[in-house]
């Protein structure tokens, strides 16, 4: 009799377990899909935090070679370390930077002081420069000339006003800086530890997937540079050549302001032809006319080879990259955009792009033929 109860409870007992792992199941997503709310909740309140942390992570990425550069260097019996690169890289972006501002700025800041104090009384003189141009019938001079008076007397209330956004902006930079300088000090320790997560043979396998990004993320750096490099010189040069005022540095900023995709363009250009203005509008029309050209060789031939040897991106990819990345999260969007692409695609090529054996052994047949 006492076997036939036992039987019985533990055939009862059987029957319940599969109940109470049904229950715990259940609460164990619960709880999750709880948590994935909360976490997506409070990411969309920091969100401009965590653009920040992302941004500056992604240029401690794209700047570790230029540090490794630096730590392979060998001056005498002294081999810089970790710090020490990153202290000869701050330095020398920092020298570059008081260069510009102690030789290429004091000219531009004198004129433009001197261009304020005279403004009210030039006011007929660019009035009368307006009326030599073709379309200015459809120009009302008066109310442009009042607006003129107005500037100049609002000029410093702007400035005041204007303040506690520079004052913003140049602390979101600082920040930034400051982020990127610690991602680069001890990234490789936070590396680590998100990989700890993983098991073992799936964290080697996006190790070795994140450090083939790595590298392609320094490429489009260096081809970057060398865009801007070509820019800024070739800006140089004709805008000596037109004579216009402060070509050293319009054609630095030009260079520097390519880093922004088509913001930077805009935006130099702007204030290129302003400047060209001030003379003739033979120069701005040189202007315009050397940027047209050069937008063109620029986006037809330098862009495609330069990127694609260097991130190995095509051109479609990059410009959807940029469209995508502006219209998410503005300059600092585009900004980001192409390494954000190279990062996606090479976890796509790794774990989402079945590749076609047959393919494959056509392609490396035509390499060898």
């Amino acid at each position: 009799m006492s076997e036939i109860i036992t039987e019985t409870e533990t055939k009862a007992a059987q029957h319940s377990q599969p109940r109470l792992r049904d229950h715990s199941g259940n609460r164990a997503d619960i709880l999750f899909a709880f948590g994935v709310a909360l976490a997506l909740y409070v990411a969309w309140h920091v969100l401009e935090v965590l653009e920040l942390i992302y941004v500056s992570a992604l240029f401690a990425v794209v700047l570790t070679p230029v540090m490794r550069t630096i730590m392979s260097l060998r001056i005498g019996k002294w081999t810089p370390g970790r710090v020490s690169a990153i202290l000869i890289l701050l330095l020398a972006v920092a020298a570059s930077a008081a260069l510009f501002f102690f030789v290429a700025l004091p000219p531009v800041i004198r004129d433009m002081h001197q261009f304020a104090l005279e403004l009210p009384s030039r006011g007929p003189q660019l009035i009368e420069r307006i009326h030599r141009f073709p379309l200015s019938k459809h120009v009302d001079v008066s109310a442009l000339n009042a607006r003129l008076q107005a500037l100049a007397g609002n000029f410093a209330g702007f400035v005041f006003l204007s303040f506690k956004a520079w004052a913003s902006s140049l602390f979101f930079i600082i920040t930034g800086a400051v982020l990127t300088v610690y991602f680069m000090l001890e990234g490789e320790i936070a590396y680590n530890w998100l990989l700890s997560f993983l098991p073992v043979d799936r964290r080697q396998r996006l190790h070795t997937t994140l450090a083939r990004a790595e590298v392609r993320m320094g490429k489009w750096l260096l081809g970057q540079g060398l865009l801007m490099l070509l820019l800024g010189l070739t800006s140089m040069i004709v805008f000596l050549f037109l004579h216009v005022r402060y070509a050293y540095a319009l054609g630095v900023l030009m260079g520097l302001f390519n880093l922004i995709p088509y913001a930077g363009a805009i935006a130099s250009m702007v204030l290129i032809v302003l400047v060209a203005a001030i003379d003739s509008w033979g120069r701005v029309i040189g202007v315009v006319v050397f940027y047209a050209i050069y937008s063109q060789i620029e986006t037809s031939y330098l862009t495609p080879r330069i990127m694609r040897q260097s991130v190995d991106l095509a051109g479609l990819t990059v410009l959807i990259a940029l469209i995508l990345g502006a219209s998410l999260a503005g300059i600092l969007g585009a900004l980001v955009a192409v390494p954000t692409a190279v990062l996606v695609a090479v976890l796509l090529n790794e774990y989402a792009v079945q590749h076609d054996p047959i393919i494959a052994d056509v392609k490396s047949s035509d390499k060898i033929e």
